[in-house]
């Protein structure tokens, strides 16, 4: 009997990915008006960014019930899980992980369930989810899952140039003033995400130094376990992939797609980058 790991469609791992190492999605929600679709079932990544691209609408996202984690839960239970470690995107960004912890608190420990805050999103949480994933798959308990993806998290750094401040603006996250402003000026902010919330890390002046900026952090933060790049519909992406040839971390590179979660509130064009340094590094 096997550790089972679940998540949530935040963490925009590659289904391939995701599916090898057996962990299981619960999606959230997107909304665009009074259109609500699933992530990932109604909605293609793909098909979101056309979406937005064709639309003056914000979208917005919602979590998923907790009957949603519940039902997860059971089932695996049923196919022989000896427990499950479920990795959420960020509990101060969204209330999907109040919704698996109040899954999980409703089953009287049968299962047991773990729920493990990443205080991360997109492939920043993927990647403590992959570390939770390789240690079930390894025969770890649940305690060793647990700690294994705890671990990672603590090594974890995710950061991201942001394309346009329209996403920002639009959700009432900077002013109409500072975003005219900044797009008069080509002003490129570099956001990272520090303690499970969202900030500004540096400003660029231009979309070629904010990428650059961003390579450069990954180079200098020293040997990696994990690497990954991912990017919201940017044209520019594979030139970034190519800035990153000198880090080498010890696992292969991982390249995926923002997805409509994050997306929705970094806007197109956005690329971003997350590392975990190795355990053994100083």
């Amino acid at each position: 009997m096997t550790v089972a790991v679940v998540s949530d469609s935040a963490c925009d791992l590659p289904a391939e990915l995701a599916e090898g190492l057996g962990v299981k999605v619960v999606p959230l929600h997107i909304r665009f008006g009074d259109e609500e679709l699933v992530d990932g079932r109604d909605l293609t990544t793909k098909e979101f960014w056309a979406r937005c691209r064709a639309s003056r609408e914000l979208p917005q996202t919602a979590a998923p019930a907790p009957g949603a984690f519940r039902e997860l839960f059971v089932s695996l239970a049923e196919q022989g899980a000896a427990g499950i470690v479920c990795v959420t995107i960020s509990s101060k960004l969204s209330a999907t992980n109040q919704a698996a912890t109040q899954a999980a608190g409703s089953l009287g420990g049968r299962p047991r369930v773990e729920v493990v805050d990443s205080l991360s999103v997109t492939l920043g949480q993927g990647l403590v989810v992959l570390a939770a994933a390789e240690a079930a798959a390894e025969g770890a308990s649940v305690e060793g899952v647990v700690a294994a993806a705890e671990s990672a998290r603590s090594r974890l750094r995710v950061m991201g140039a942001i394309a346009t401040l329209d996403n920002l603006r639009r959700g009432g996250r900077i002013g109409g003033a500072a975003a005219a402003l900044g797009g008069l000026l080509s002003i490129k902010p570099v956001i990272e995400v520090r303690g499970g919330v969202v900030e500004q890390e540096s400003r660029q002046r231009t979309r070629a130094k904010s990428l650059r900026y961003l390579a450069d952090k990954v180079r200098s933060a020293g040997p990696l376990e994990r690497l990954a790049a991912m990017s919201a519909d940017a044209a520019d992406f594979e030139g970034f992939v190519d800035m990153l040839a000198g880090a080498r971390p010890h696992r292969p590179l991982i390249v995926g797609d923002i997805g409509p979660v994050v997306g929705t509130h970094t806007g197109p064009g956005t690329i971003g980058v997350a590392w975990v340094r190795s355990a053994h590094s100083s």
